[in-house]
Order: C-alpha cells, then structure tokens, then sequence
C-alpha cells in the first residue's frame, strides 16, 4: 500500500523536491521482492517511465533542476527490473529499450548528464542480462553495438589519430568516477549484446566491430580516479 501512495503521488504534478523524496523511498522499498508483486504494473512502470524522460519526443530532456528526478526514477526501475520477472517482460511490451537508447542519445555532447547516462547504461545492462529477446531487439534493432560503443567512446574521451586508431596521451589525467562508472556501465551492456556475434555477416558490422576494438585498446590504457576502478574498468 505504502508503494502504490508513493506511485499515486508521482502521478500527480508534484515539486521537484517532493517528487525527488518519494522516487528515493521507492527505491529503498523496491528492493524488496514481496513489496514489488502488487505495484509492479504497466500503470505504475509508465509512471516511472515518464519521470526518467524516456519519451524525449514528448517531454524533452531540457530543465537541469529535473535532472535529479530522472536519476533516481532511473534507479528506481533499476531494481524492479532487477528483481521482477513481470516487469521484465513489461519492459519488452512498453519497448523500454528503445526508449533508453533515446535518452542516451539526447545525453550526447550534454553538460550534467554523467549521472543519468550512467543510469541508462546499467539498466540497458540489465535488461540485456535479464531477457534475451530484448538482447536480440537491442542488437538488430535498435543499433545497440552503436549506441553502446558510442556511448563508452564518449565516457573515455577517445581522440582519433586514424579511422581505428585512437590518440595515446601518457600524461592525460585519470578518469573521474562517474566517467569511469558509465564507461564499465557500457562495458557490461555491450558484452551482453555482443555476446552471439562471433559470425559478423555485414560490411557495416565488421567496421562497427573494428572501430569498437580499437576503443576497447584506448580503454586499457586508461586509468581509473583508483586503482580498484582501474581494475574494475580493465
């Protein structure tokens, strides 16, 4: 009951400040599996879903101040996905995916984003993990290799000095945390998607393959703000 009040007040057009509150109890709460079986419904996962900005056509990624409201219904859906079957399968009929990979895109070249990219990666991540057909949707469909590899070349940074060579700066300072988190966000979600790809049929596909290759080099040759990010990263 406390999670579907805290669904019917986001519902509503609420302040930014009330909004950010409930998403953060919401987030505590869906941790827990039992708590999850009644309020995980198309309703209530398009309530979220509207929240994270996941229709950027519709409702735009413009007002910095609602930034901190998309992060933490981006971690909201987090763990229901994580921990609901139901809203797994939601999540392919509601086309989540597709969605999320709008978001990335709109991130592009943004100031502010490192957080909500972040989020968008790990929950690309999880689906890839949790339901093959969205694994599937994500490689043939939506250009996920695309979008992921773009998505870790620009965590990195990468600087090209030829079509798949990427700059080799020894002196470049270390990444920041949240550079290095969405970068191992990317990393996980493209293992998933690129996990059945052994037979490169296209032409298109070998460069896709080839110029991720060469980030993946660039990427073992950064360092992370510590070493135990560093590892995690390599």
């Amino acid at each position: 009951k406390l999670c579907e009040g805290i669904l019917n007040i986001l519902e509503k057009d609420t302040k930014t400040s009330c909004q950010v509150a409930c998403l953060e109890a919401l987030r505590i709460l869906s941790r827990d599996k039992k708590v999850l079986v009644p309020v995980t419904t198309k309703r209530n996962m398009q309530i979220l879903m509207k929240l994270a900005k996941l229709d950027t056509v519709e409702d735009p990624l413009e007002r910095v101040s609602e930034f901190p409201v998309i992060v933490e219904a981006l971690k909201c859906l987090c763990n229901i996905i994580f921990n609901s079957s139901v809203a797994q399968k939601l999540s392919l009929e509601l086309n989540l995916a597709a969605m999320l990979c709008n978001l990335l895109q709109e991130c592009k070249d943004r100031q502010l984003v490192d957080d909500i990219k972040c989020f968008d990666l790990r929950l690309l991540f999880l689906l890839s993990l949790l339901h093959t057909d969205i694994r599937a949707q994500l490689r043939q469909e939506l250009q996920g290799v695309q979008v992921l590899t773009q998505a870790l070349e620009s965590s990195l940074s990468v600087r090209w000095t030829e079509e798949y060579k990427a700059a080799e700066d020894r002196d470049r300072p270390p990444l920041s945390l949240q550079e290095t988190d969405c970068a191992i966000e990317a990393l996980k979600a493209l293992f998933n998607v690129t996990l059945d790809s052994w037979n490169v049929h296209s032409k298109n596909e070998s460069h896709q393959f080839r110029y991720m290759a060469a980030i993946l080099r660039h990427c073992l040759l950064t360092t992370g703000p510590t070493e135990e990010k560093t590892e995690e990263l390599h």
